[in-house]
């Protein structure tokens, strides 16, 4: 994307841009940039009981600057308590991760001002916006103050489809609106986002201006996803915080880094979150592939992306028929299995923490432990040397 499509790229979204950068980030240089390193982590003991709610399936974490705390959506789908967030305050310094101190929790809310219901007793007659959710990323809109996260609908056996959405509470919970999705990432019987694999990532960019927005894995109509010999094709969609879609860009996601130990055990792969790298750019975020292979284990890492240049394929039907289609441009950024964390658990969140006297940036990670006994809720925090953005 060129500079002046950049700025046309804001101008859509109703601001003027600013000539600057947001302190400690930037494109400094150095011979020989100094790695991403680990700085700390915490763990949330299992099964956790806070105010009449069980902690777990962290599957999101943000900073919120109104109380200098995060906070964290959980992927519960009303099964063991309502669908809900919570609010936490921990430090992340130099010397590490502090303890975690959870502070709040709210159900998010239906239009009508009641919790979603789980799966089990969800009303297929009733309207998209009231039926059982499956929250995966929250972030807190710089502008309002407002949580806005994004769930991933469901595909059942009856061929009911229940679609995935963006949407707005207030920090009760209370809905406020859905924003409008592009109709490629609405569920078809045979097209649209498989099942479980949708609307993982979302960040805000160009200073609360801009939205964008990814599917974990390919559309059904974009080709078949990662094997451990090839990649594939996922979207990236920007539109403007009224909710406006302005352009929509494929993601190269990466092979399965290996196979499944039986060859027919299970074996997952995909974009579980995205960050900007800064508000400055609405071209560079961050974005997590997560893996998980039995037999093996999981891999989590991060890349940074360029949208500059990238073809908008808004209005390309399928990526997988597509003869020229130039995907973002990505960078390896982190690779967890690299650094000395205990262990590498089904990471799935991340957010910017403080920023550290080294000039380093703070990166804070969460994982979802699935509500299992065999995974851990882990809170992560990475140094990132501004010079590797």
């Amino acid at each position: 994307m060129s500079s002046s499509t950049r700025h046309r790229l804001l101008a859509a979204a109703g601001i003027v841009t600013l000539s600057l950068l947001v302190p400690g980030t930037g494109n400094a240089t150095a011979a020989s940039p100094r790695p991403v390193r680990l700085l700390g982590e915490q763990r949330v003991p299992h099964n956790l009981q806070f105010q009449g709610t069980t902690v777990g399936g962290l599957s999101s974490v943000d900073f919120d600057p109104r109380t200098g705390g995060y906070v964290f959506v959980s992927d519960d789908r009303s099964a063991i308590n309502p669908a809900r967030f919570y609010t936490a305050k921990f430090d992340v310094s130099a010397k590490g991760v502090g303890p975690v101190t959870f502070t709040g929790t709210h159900p998010l809310l239906r239009p009508d001002g009641t919790p979603y219901p789980p799966l089990a007793k969800n009303d297929p007659a009733a309207p998209q916006s009231e039926q059982t959710i499956d929250p995966e990323e929250l972030r807190v809109d710089p502008w309002t103050g407002h949580y806005v996260w994004s769930q991933e609908g469901d595909r059942l056996a009856d061929q009911h489809l229940i679609q995935p959405s963006i949407r707005e509470a207030k920090r009760d919970g209370h809905y406020v609106r859905d924003l409008p999705l592009p109709a490629n990432e609405r569920m078809t019987p045979d097209a649209g986002p498989r099942r479980n694999y949708v609307l993982e990532g979302l960040a805000y960019t160009g200073f609360g201006t801009l939205l964008a927005s990814e599917v974990e894995a390919p559309l059904l109509q974009d080709g078949p996803p990662p094997t451990p010999t090839s990649g594939a094709l996922s979207r990236i969609t920007v539109q403007s915080r009224f909710g406006h879609v302005l352009a929509q860009y494929a993601y190269p996601q990466e092979k399965l880094f290996a196979a499944p130990k039986p060859a027919d055990g299970f074996a997952d792969t995909g974009v579980s979150s995205m960050l900007a790298v800064n508000q400055a750019d609405p071209t560079k975020f961050l974005m997590m592939e997560r893996s998980f292979v039995t037999g093996v284990g999981n891999k989590v890492r991060i890349f940074e992306i360029d949208t500059t240049g990238a073809t908008n394929v808004l209005h390309t039907a399928s990526l997988a028929a597509a003869k020229q289609v130039k995907p973002v441009k990505k960078k390896l950024l982190a690779d967890l299995s690299d650094l000395p964390v205990s262990t590498v658990d089904n990471i799935e969140g991340m957010t910017w923490g403080p920023p550290l006297p080294s000039g380093e940036r703070s990166l804070v990670l969460v994982s979802d432990n699935n509500f299992s006994a065999s995974q851990v809720t882990q809170l992560v925090a990475l140094a990132v040397p501004s010079e590797r953005l």
